[in-house]
């Protein structure tokens, strides 16, 4: 047998995306995301994945005030062909609350990725988009080892920096300084 065919695929762009929704091909339930040009569709959330979220989302609408938009697990605008939906993203301030666009990488002040089954998905797929869209810094979040990741200093090939702080420390994202975490908000002993 010779090597395996590889046959073309049609990428979608962002509008070909919406343009899916607004038919109603693509439900407003519809757990799929657009990367690369392609739908990914998402993992099904568990309770402790379901339990992280809610904590970060409600612990930096707690800390964050006026100084960012919490926004959990909503889309990010990434053109061409990209629209991830982190599980929580710290945007900067906007009047309209994005209500007239998505967000794009230019507002994110943080991505954080909340991984149970996901994580070499989001290592090896998602870290790398939002290295190449300058993404400022993204926490990933492994539920199953119980280790955090902080990637700072985006390039095309990916963040420079890796930080992993112990779960009895306080951490403080780069672009919004007033806010401290202690991570044990995530792992309660």
């Amino acid at each position: 047998m010779g090597a395996p065919l590889t046959l073309p695929r049609h990428k979608l762009s962002i509008d070909d995306f919406h343009q899916m929704g607004r038919a109603g091909i693509l439900r407003e339930g519809s757990r799929v995301e657009l990367i690369d040009g392609e739908l990914i569709d998402m993992a099904p959330i568990g309770s402790l994945h379901a339990s992280v979220v809610s904590t970060l989302s409600m612990f930096f609408a707690r800390q964050v005030g006026e100084l960012a938009i919490v926004s959990t697990q909503n889309p990010v605008s990434l053109p061409p062909d990209n629209e991830p939906q982190p599980d929580v993203a710290l945007l900067k301030p906007c009047t309209d609350r994005y209500r007239e666009a998505l967000p794009t990488a230019a507002d994110v002040l943080l991505v954080i990725e909340v991984a149970d089954t996901t994580v070499e998905y989001d290592r090896q797929i998602k870290l790398p988009l939002y290295a190449r869209h300058s993404i400022p810094e993204v926490w990933l979040i492994d539920l199953k080892s119980g280790t955090f990741e902080m990637y700072r200093e985006p390039t095309p090939k990916g963040y420079r920096k890796l930080l992993t702080p112990d779960r009895g420390e306080t951490i403080t994202p780069a672009q919004v300084n007033k806010v401290r975490l202690p991570l044990s908000e995530i792992w309660p002993e």
